[in-house]
């Protein structure tokens, strides 16, 4: 089988069920689960759009034309804004956290059940985000940063302040929690709301502030952790219709999108189901939201 037409999570699944770590049920299977919804919103005091999209994991440009706006605008205390962020769940896991790179989304699982979905911030394309099976090996609250080392270069080839440790408080850069799951990485909190939702990070995973306080009571140590790498991904609802979500491949990992969604809905049955053009303009516009490419179906008699 050629496999440089297919997503990378669909060849890593086919690599494991080759090596016996998965089983061949879990190939190729469409989501059947949308995270996020439709909801109004009232700015708080120091909102701005950016801010906002980092908080409910919608990016800026998709905001803005929700609410018939120019990325640019301000917004004034109180405005009423339309929040849509409908995101596919890209698997599930009976207990554990999905993070999948280019979706910028933390999905956790207790008990087979979807309990939260967070955006998060990722590592920038020279600072990868690693992929991988991990668990949550650590937690503390107002962890002092010992800054890394790689970092401390950063910060001298950039002419920044050099700083080796930073102490609990607003200008610690991991917020008030920290999750480790390996020697190097983790998921925190962070003194910069506004920088979640993006690819920004040396390759930990951040999360507002409000959002890693509720993960940390939910997580026990040893709690699983799966890092995906997956920007095309397709759900098949309860209700028949299909759900498209396409996101930048930041780290040039991907093959062909087409492909990647044609395969997908074979596996799925949906090749008939699926209206094509809209799957050609999802991928070209790349919105990082979940949209339906159903093809409209004649009422029942």
């Amino acid at each position: 089988m050629a496999l440089s037409g297919l997503s990378t999570l669909v060849r890593g699944l086919l690599l494991a069920v080759l090596l016996g770590t998965v089983g061949a049920g879990e190939l190729f299977s469409a989501s059947s689960i949308l995270a996020g919804g439709s909801l109004t919103y009232a700015a708080q005091p120091g909102d701005s759009l950016t801010r906002v999209a980092a908080r409910f994991g919608i990016d800026v440009p998709a905001l803005a034309e929700l609410n018939g706006l120019k990325p640019t605008a301000r917004l004034q205390l109180g405005q009423q804004l339309q929040i849509d962020n409908p995101h596919v769940v890209p698997l599930t896991l009976d207990d554990g956290i999905v993070i999948n790179i280019p979706q910028r989304m933390l999905f956790y699982f207790k008990s087979g059940r979807l309990e939260a979905a967070y955006p998060v911030a990722v590592g920038r394309s020279a600072w990868r985000t690693p992929e991988g099976n991990f668990e949550i090996l650590e937690k503390e609250k107002d962890k002092t940063w010992i800054v890394p080392l790689s970092i401390q270069q950063e910060m001298v080839r950039k002419g920044l302040p050099l700083r080796t440790k930073v102490s609990p408080g607003p200008n610690n850069p991991l917020g008030r929690y920290w999750i480790r799951i390996s020697p190097s990485e983790g998921i925190h909190g962070t003194n910069a709301p506004a920088s979640v939702y993006k690819f920004q990070t040396h390759g930990c995973i951040r999360l507002s502030p409000e959002n890693i306080a509720s993960l940390y009571q939910k997580v026990p140590i040893g709690t699983p952790v799966r890092i995906i790498y997956e920007p095309v991904l397709l759900a098949r609802l309860p209700d028949g219709n299909y759900y498209l979500e396409i996101h930048p491949d930041i780290y040039a990992k991907a093959g062909d999108p087409v492909a990647a969604v044609q395969q997908m809905a074979a596996t799925a049955g949906g090749d008939s189901m699926i209206d094509w053009q809209e799957v050609r303009k999802a991928i070209r516009e790349r919105r990082g939201l979940a949209e339906n490419v159903s093809l409209p179906t004649a009422p029942t008699p």
